[in-house]
C-alpha cells in the first residue's frame, strides 16, 4: 500500500475530513489533498504528528518499506505492539516488552531468553532449538549490541527486586516465592474482577506495560497466583485456565 492509500485509510476509518486532519497536523487542507492524491508526502516532522495521532509507525505510513524487528528480542513488529516513549510517541524500534515508556526492561540476556524460549516452544520449536536460535540472534541486535550505553545503571533492576521483596513480604498462603518479575503488557492481563455488588472491574490499562509473573500454586491446585506491580502499585490475585474466574488477593498503593 503506498503512502496516498495509507494516509486515505486512516483519514476516513475514524471517519475525518480532509479540514479535520490538517488542523489536528497544522498543515492545510490541499496539503491532505496533495498527499491523499500521491503528489506529495508529508515531510519529517508531520510524519512524526501522523504517527502519533493515528497509533502507527512512520514506517506504516510510508508504505511498510522496511520490516521491523524489536532490537531487543527479535520480534517482528506490528503497530499494535510498537513501544512508546515517556511523552507517548512511537518508538519503532522495541516492542511493548522490551521498551515501556522510555525504559528498557531488560538487562539480563539469560532471563530475556528464558521468557521467549517458552513462547517459542509453543509455536513448533523444542526449547533447545529455540534456546539456540536466541543465543545466536540476541546479540546481533542494536540493544545487546549497545546495552551498556543505553542502561539505566541499574536502576531498573533496584527496582524490579524491590517489588519482589514487597510480593514476598506479603507471605500469601499457598503462593511460592516470587523470583523474577517480566515485562506483561495490560492487554494480556488486564482481568475484570467481580465486585460484591456483582459488577466487574478492571483495574490495568491495557496500553500500559507492567511487571509480572505468573506463579504455580504450591499445593497442585488449578488455580494460578498472577503477579503485577509497578512503581505505584502491588497486585497479587489468583484465576483458573487462561484467566477463568479471577479472584483479587491484594491490591496495594506503593
Amino acid at each position: 500500500m503506498s503512502t496516498k492509500d495509507v494516509i486515505y485509510e486512516l483519514r476516513t476509518k475514524p471517519g475525518l475530513s480532509q479540514d479535520e486532519l490538517a488542523e489536528k497536523v497544522f498543515v492545510t487542507r490541499q496539503a491532505v489533498s496533495r498527499w491523499e492524491t500521491g503528489e506529495t508526502v508529508p515531510n519529517t516532522e508531520t510524519l512524526k504528528l501522523l504517527s502519533n495521532l493515528f497509533r502507527v509507525s512512520i514506517n506504516t505510513l510510508l508504505g511498510s518499506p522496511r520490516t521491523l524487528f524489536c532490537q531487543c528480542c527479535g520480534m517482528p513488529l506490528e503497530d499494535e505492539i510498537l513501544s512508546r516513549e515517556k511523552d507517548g510517541s512511537i518508538n519503532e524500534d522495541y516492542c511493548q516488552w522490551c521498551y515501556a515508556d522510555g525504559t528498557y526492561t531488560y538487562s539480563d540476556m539469560d532471563d530475556l531468553i528464558d521468557v521467549c524460549v517458552k513462547h517459542m516452544a509453543e509455536d513448533g520449536m523444542t526449547e533447545e532449538q529455540a534456546r539456540a536460535f536466541m543465543k545466536v540472534r540476541l546479540p546481533e541486535l542494536d540493544y545487546w549490541k549497545h546495552r551498556e550505553e543505553l542502561g539505566d545503571g541499574g536502576k531498573f533492576e533496584e527496582l524490579k527486586q524491590q517489588l519482589i521483596e514487597e510480593i514476598n513480604a506479603l507471605q500469601i498462603t499457598g503462593m511460592p516465592r516470587l523470583e523474577k518479575l517480566n515485562a506483561l503488557v495490560g492487554s494480556y492481563v488486564n482481568l475484570a474482577y467481580p465486585l460484591p455488588s456483582g459488577a466487574r472491574v478492571k483495574f490495568l490499562d491495557d496500553g500500559t506495560t507492567y511487571l509480572g509473573n505468573q506463579l504455580e500454586p504450591e499445593d497442585g491446585s488449578e488455580r494460578c497466583f498472577g503477579v503485577l506491580a509497578n512503581a505505584d502499585f502491588v497486585m497479587v490475585c489468583t484465576y483458573g485456565c487462561e484467566g477463568a474466574d479471577p479472584e483479587l488477593l491484594v491490591y496495594k498503593k506503593r
